[in-house]
């Protein structure tokens, strides 16, 4: 009796001790399996909640700046032209009234010289335009021609100066200048030993003599205007063909 219960004793410990650690190990095992899964699920969820705002975030704070850019560009090349447009409308218009108030004066002093009509009739009749060393009169308009220009023309400044009537500026503006070219037609006639012709409503001598390399058919054929030099006081011929050639004349009263 008493092996029995010793027998039976140690039989259902050892039954008991094999199956509660079976029982253990399947409790543990679902506990892991029901941790491992739960474990699995929250790890993903914080990384793509982390990962998404990134993305995001750079783009919106990329797009306005190369928008901003080209707005505040874009008035300045307007703004230059702008301002740069009456600079240069600006300079001529001061300039031209500032040059015509300086020239007016100083033609109007020397167009009118202290001077009566009986004076420059007097210094007329006295061939105070031909003094000593200058070209003398001759018989006809063909005698008039020079064999030596550049020598033996003379400008009003080595004459003396010019002592004749002067033109009022009115009736000078409207026939003589150097825009107003005539031809003189015909042969010039004779007067004190000079050729004489007449234009503008006024006569003129030669005093100077022609150039030996015009036309001897020049006074028919060129194109002539007759000036006064306010740097020499005085008339002269000019002759579109040879311009650097100009013949010393004066008004006959």
């Amino acid at each position: 009796m008493t092996f029995a219960r010793v027998t039976g004793t140690v039989a259902v410990l050892l039954f008991f001790g094999t199956t509660l650690p079976v029982y253990a190990q399947r409790e543990g095992g679902e506990k892991q399996e029901e941790k491992q899964p739960q474990q699995h699920a929250q790890q993903p969820a914080p990384q793509q909640h982390a990962a998404q705002p990134k993305p995001q975030e750079q783009p919106r704070a990329a797009q306005p700046r190369p928008q901003e850019q080209p707005r505040a560009a874009q008035p300045r090349p307007q703004e230059q032209p702008r301002a740069a447009q009456p600079r240069p409308q600006e300079q001529p218009r001061a300039a031209q009234p500032q040059q015509q108030q300086r020239t007016q004066p100083a033609q109007q002093a020397r167009q009118q010289p202290q001077r009566t009509e009986q004076q420059a009739r007097s210094w007329q009749q006295q061939k105070g335009f031909a003094p000593q060393g200058s070209w003398q009169g001759h018989a006809n308009f063909q005698q008039s021609r020079s064999q030596n220009w550049s020598s033996e023309h003379r400008t009003w400044a080595q004459r003396g100066g010019y002592g004749g009537y002067i033109i009022p500026q009115d009736r000078f503006s409207l026939s003589f200048g150097s825009g107003h070219f005539f031809r003189l037609g015909g042969i010039p006639t004779m007067y004190m030993g000079y050729p004489r012709f007449s234009y503008g409503g006024f006569s003129f001598l030669l005093v100077d003599p022609w150039p030996g390399d015009w036309d001897p058919n020049w006074y028919a054929s060129d194109d002539v205007y007759i000036d006064y030099d306010y740097n020499d006081d005085g008339y002269y011929l000019y002759n579109r063909r040879y311009p650097q050639e100009r013949l010393a004349v004066t008004i006959v009263l």
